[in-house]
């Protein structure tokens, strides 16, 4: 059991919804600092940039 890698489906998810917290909310302090406008597809392609670095890392 201490081999076991888990579920990728739920490491997937967990990375979808960490990673989407964590761009939405470097998106919206960003646009609070006025250096971008927030809006879903900006979060959505950081959200995308950050589940892509974390998969590089823990591989």
């Amino acid at each position: 059991m201490s081999n076991s890698k888990g579920d990728p489906r739920v490491l997937f998810l967990m990375n979808l919804v960490l990673s989407s917290a964590f761009a939405s909310l470097v998106v919206w302090g960003l646009s609070y600092l006025d250096l971008l406008t927030f809006a879903w597809p900006t979060v959505a392609v950081a959200t995308g940039i950050v589940m892509l670095l974390t998969y590089l890392v823990v591989w």
